[in-house]
């Protein structure tokens, strides 16, 4: 991730992602190292084939642009764009990577473990404990981009500004928890590849579409009259 971010602009949505993935990751590592889980294991071989999908879509993507999953494709078409905030590329990062991503990282996870993936496990307990780690990062995230005098002189000039709305469409808690809803599903359709392959497609469609709403351009007349006179 570190290597990722040093890569590319500090601008680039891809990188604005990964600078959230990684304080997430570094997070969910110094509570394992405090023995915070009761399978440690389960997490540290999750957090990996996890991790692993989305560079996989990073270099599917630099390889061949377009041929990355369609749930990452939103993000990696706008990542140059002007107009979109940062707060907008990391959310986007974040829908296609727990709405698409998770559930098959945890599928994979259960099975090479031996694991059965069921709602009253201790593997579920475990990744509910997450969410108190991840909203953490997540709230910082939100508060860096809502507070500042630029952020409040445009919420005063324009009321309901469209970075608002953005910001209000996203709930990490409900995401994590569709996503182990969605993976119990495709637990239980992988007896049957052909079917689970199309369920993955499905929802690889799905989640794009949301990744385009999060990612329509959200500058406001004073970000883009700040743009102006720095360019000028």
């Amino acid at each position: 991730m570190r290597a990722i971010e040093a890569a590319l602009p500090t601008s680039d949505g891809v990188a604005c992602f990964a600078r959230l993935y990684r304080e997430v990751t570094e997070g969910v590592a110094g509570a394992l190292e405090e023995g915070a889980f009761a399978d440690p294991r389960f997490l540290e071989r999750l957090d990996v084939v996890f991790a692993g999908l989305f560079f996989a879509a990073v270099d599917l993507d630099e390889r061949d642009p377009g041929s990355a999953p369609a749930a990452w494709r939103p993000l990696f078409l706008a990542r140059a764009r002007r107009g979109i905030a940062p707060i907008q590329f990391a959310l986007a990062g974040m829908n296609a990577h727990i709405n698409r991503d998770l559930p098959v990282a945890l599928v994979t996870t259960c099975s090479e473990l031996g694991v059965e993936l069921r709602s009253d496990s201790q593997q579920h307990a475990d990744y509910l404990r997450v969410n108190a780690l991840l909203a953490e990062v997540e709230a910082r995230l939100k508060k860096s981009y809502a507070t500042g005098l630029l952020g409040r002189l445009g919420r005063f000039l324009h009321g309901f500004h469209r970075l608002d709305d953005v910001i209000a469409m996203w709930n990490l808690e409900r995401a994590r928890d569709a996503a182990w809803t969605n993976a119990e599903a495709l637990w239980s359709l992988r007896g049957t590849p052909h079917l689970a392959a199309e369920f993955v497609s499905s929802l690889d469609r799905m989640v794009g579409f949301a990744g385009r709403g999060l990612l329509v351009p959200s500058e406001s007349l004073t970000q883009r009259l700040a743009r102006r006179l720095h360019l000028a």
